[in-house]
């Protein structure tokens, strides 16, 4: 099919777009949610600059991902803290296994799904329920990038005086020992940290 400028889209075609449209305008509260982790600059990070150094360690990392679907794994990377834009984060060190933020932010990703395309939500929604699950390639993948990544940031942001970062070297490791790659990457992130512990305690 061959697409001309002023070519007319369909009443349900149109539809759909302006439904797309609607979410991505919603989605964009990622950008003014906060996380606990601070910049280079030490400004607060927010969860779409996480979500996009997350996906941009998987797009440098694919050599090494070559067994996984790549694509699959940044879709996931993608929407994994997509519920985030109507709840807010909590910082990883307030986090618990029984703390109902799963429950809670799935439901965050069903009413933020619902201006979507009936086919899109449902894929958005099953890519998170996978992540959630943590079983497949990509979703222990995505657990673990997601954890490294954190990491690196608490040990390159500018913090306040105080900041644990020993609270790093026992952070996720359950997400991080699931993969050789993550293992490696989870070594030197460790290695980092403990260089910063050194570094600080000599101030």
């Amino acid at each position: 099919m061959t697409f001309t400028p002023d070519q007319e889209q369909s009443p349900a075609k149109a539809d759909r777009l302006v439904r797309i449209i609607d979410f991505l305008q919603a989605a964009e509260a990622l950008k003014d949610t906060l996380r606990s982790g601070r910049t280079g600059q030490g400004r607060p990070e927010s969860t779409a600059e996480h979500t996009w150094r997350l996906c941009l360690m998987i797009i440098l990392f694919e050599v090494e991902l070559a067994d996984v679907d790549v694509l699959k794994l940044l879709k996931i990377c993608v929407i994994h803290d997509l519920g985030e834009a109507i709840s807010g984060d909590v910082p990883a060190p307030s986090q618990s296994s029984d703390d109902g933020r799963a429950a809670r932010e799935r439901q965050d990703l069903l009413t933020l799904c619902k201006a979507l395309p009936e086919d899109l939500s449902a894929e958005i929604v099953a890519l998170w329920d996978e992540y959630a699950d943590a079983k497949s390639p990509e979703a222990i993948l995505a657990k673990g990038f997601d954890k490294i990544e954190t990491m690196l940031q608490h040990v390159k942001g500018r913090n306040a005086p105080g900041f644990d970062y020993a609270f790093n070297l026992g952070y996720g490791r359950e997400a991080t020992d699931r993969h050789p790659l993550l293992r490696s990457l989870r070594s030197l992130a460790d290695d980092l940290t403990q260089r910063e512990m050194i570094s600080q305690a000599g101030e």
